[in-house]
């Protein structure tokens, strides 16, 4: 569908970097002179800054980095930033606050679809479903091996949440409620969640050594940034496996690598890689024991529908000077 939407001059002029859902999308064209950018791939450096210019708002993804030089570029009639994104890490915070430009987000929504990538990702891990599954595809499957594919079981085991915010507890409640699993946790403060009995807090050490499976949910910030080294990885048990449905940013994964490569954890499943996407030639890429996805845990047409319309909201209320649905800053 072409979303080109020429409108008339006293509408409020906006660009969108990428194609939203339909029913965002629409709540959009209904109220500004919408430019979408029309490819795959995001606009490059260039083209964004000329894209942007004149414009009252913006939908911007994580891929689009907007700073100083993009304000500069919009010029003084920006007045919010709509990112398609429950993270703003790509955005100068700062900067927009300083010059009194409104930046939304699209929280809460994602909670359900991204555990369940995580469990995703965790199932696919410890029973190496996609190299047996690529055996398979390849023609080299012979014959069924009493010691073949064998992988770790869940059930009783020991799941570690670093940072139980509502997409770990979320992860919690099914592994606890479906496998039975006892719960390790970081947080600021003790945390209550219902219908967790075994639920404990400890700090990242404690939780890495005692944990069979570690599974991240932290903001990237300067603190988390790399969290997951060459020393924290030691400290995991060889049968552990870790997941990342947060940040790649939070991982050392050089490191990771190593790691896998040399047996020191048994698996591991990331649905974020940094950058995005992780080049081919990465020494993470095609470890029979490392299974990536493309940055899909939002991805249900319910989930994303519903950003679509809180990410609409959020850049019609800014251009209009209303508080936003979702407001950052």
């Amino acid at each position: 569908m072409n979303w080109e939407h020429p409108s008339p001059a006293a509408r409020p002029r906006v660009f969108v970097t990428r194609e939203l859902p339909s029913i965002g999308m629409q709540k959009i064209l209904d109220s500004c002179e919408a430019t979408v950018w029309p490819n795959r791939l995001p606009p490059s450096r260039s083209e964004l800054l000329e894209a942007v210019c004149g414009c009252a708002g913006l939908v911007t993804l994580l891929s689009d980095r907007i700073d100083a030089e993009v304000f500069d570029a919009a010029g003084s009639d920006l007045r919010v930033i709509s990112n398609f994104a429950v993270g703003v890490n790509n955005i100068d915070l700062f900067e927009a606050k300083r010059r009194g430009i409104a930046v939304g987000n699209t929280p809460d929504v994602l909670t359900d679809a991204t555990a369940d990538i995580a469990i995703a990702l965790l199932l696919a891990a410890t029973r190496h479903l996609k190299p047996a599954s690529d055996e398979v595809c390849e023609g080299r499957w012979k014959t069924w091996e009493p010691t073949g594919w064998l992988g770790c079981d869940l059930v009783g085991r020991t799941i570690g949440i670093v940072s139980l915010g509502r997409i770990g507890a979320a992860v919690a409640k099914r592994l606890a409620g479906g496998w039975g699993m006892k719960v390790l946790y970081t947080a600021r403060s003790d945390k209550s969640v219902e219908g967790l009995a075994s639920c404990r807090r400890v700090d990242l050490n404690e939780l890495l050594a005692n944990s069979d499976f570690v599974s991240l949910h932290t903001d990237l910030n300067d603190q988390t940034r790399g969290m997951i080294g060459h020393r924290e990885l030691a400290m995991m048990k060889p049968t552990a496996v870790l997941i990342n449905t947060a940040r790649g940013g939070v991982i050392d994964q050089d490191a990771l690598a190593d790691a896998l490569a040399n047996k020191r954890i048994f698996a591991a499943g990331l649905d974020v890689t940094d950058p995005e996407p992780l080049d081919h030639h990465h020494p993470l890429v095609g470890l029979p024991n490392c299974i990536i996805l493309p940055h899909i845990a939002s991805a249900t047409t319910d989930t994303r529908n519903a950003m679509a319309e809180i990410c609409a909201d959020n850049l019609i209320a800014g251009i209009q000077g209303q508080p936003l649905r979702a407001a950052v800053s």
